[in-house]
């Protein structure tokens, strides 16, 4: 090969070299500043995800929580529901006694109205037979 070539391929050499060193270096420092720049992203979702975890266990732990309130609320539910179907049957019972009760009290009512009237009857009759 000629020299003038070796020289040509020399000098393409080196303006490859000389534009691909600062590309490199300028690369570099792009890699740092990424690298400092996760850096700090991870220290700061540290304890953002620290703080994800603790709400996620506090949730877990209100729902635990939620579901005995709502255990519990069905318990009394379910009693009062009971009770409801004790005191209508006793309503009824004693709706039941009020209408005895009526009926007893309308039959001594016309028994006292059938004294009071054949008590008259008997005093007309009686003065009529004396006139």
């Amino acid at each position: 090969m000629p020299s003038w070539t070796e020289l040509i391929l020399v000098a393409c050499a080196v303006a490859v070299t000389a534009a691909v060193v600062p590309a490199i270096l300028s690369l570099r420092r792009a890699l740092r500043r990424f690298d400092a720049v996760l850096a700090v992203i991870e220290q700061e979702l540290r304890p953002v995800v620290a703080q994800a975890h603790a709400l996620t266990e506090d949730v877990r732990a209100l729902t635990r929580e939620a579901r005995g309130e709502i255990a519990e609320v069905r318990a009394v539910t379910q009693r009062l529901t009971i009770v409801a179907e004790g005191l209508a049957r006793m309503v009824t019972g004693l709706a039941g006694l009020a209408r005895v009760g009526q009926v007893v009290a309308l039959a001594a009512g016309v028994r006292r109205g059938l004294e009071v009237f054949a008590g008259r009857l008997r005093r007309e009759q009686g003065d009529h037979h004396g006139e």
